[in-house]
């Protein structure tokens, strides 16, 4: 069975409802799925993480990067890149703020290099923008346009329980991919 691993930070929890929606689409795609908080990271997640086939990197959208806790996360990680422990998994991220743009791209490229870096496989949504014709709506899935990763616009005076559905939606889309993918690929080396 594949394993996919979600490590994320959820400054609000805004983030950790797409944590959540990532692990529910990798479920429906059978994958054994483990949530990570990367602020309270253990010797036995890293464990998880270096075992799993696919790594879901998540981190609301501060500043014009991933928070502090999720870069802290990454450095530690250096001990992996040192014995090349992440090398041929697959890798995938999202990312939450609260405006439209909100310069989630850049948080979503410090995931794919923080990927690169490790030897992973980059996992992309693989779907069209939604939102953008006159008949769109901002139910559509994907509705912010993003082709890196999953990404979300949550209100900042509103709590986790309003993330918006369609990008909840597109956090699960992105967990089933992963999943999928990890898993053709699984098949075929085995």
């Amino acid at each position: 069975m594949t394993s996919v691993a979600i490590a994320y930070h959820s400054g609000y929890g805004h983030t950790a409802v797409l944590a959540s929606a990532v692990e529910r689409g990798a479920l429906e795609a059978g994958a054994t799925v483990h949530l990570i908080n990367v602020e309270t990271i253990t010797d036995a997640q890293w464990e998880l993480l270096d075992n799993a086939d696919a790594i879901v990197f998540g981190s609301p959208t501060y500043m014009g990067t991933a928070s502090s806790a999720f870069h802290k996360f990454a450095e530690d990680s250096s001990k992996r890149w040192f014995t090349h422990s992440w090398k041929d998994k697959f890798a995938a991220g999202f990312t939450n703020s609260g405006s439209k743009s909100g310069d989630k791209l850049n948080t979503l490229q410090f995931f794919t290099v923080l990927a690169a870096q490790h030897g992973m496989h980059w996992v992309n949504p693989g779907l069209h923008p939604g939102w953008n014709t006159s008949e769109a709506s901002e139910h559509d899935i994907n509705r912010l346009g993003f082709f890196l990763g999953a990404a979300a616009q949550s209100n900042n005076d509103e709590g986790p329980d309003q993330v918006h559905k369609a990008d909840i939606a597109t956090a699960e889309h992105l967990g089933r991919r992963v999943a999928e993918t990890a898993e053709v690929f699984t098949r075929v080396a085995a």
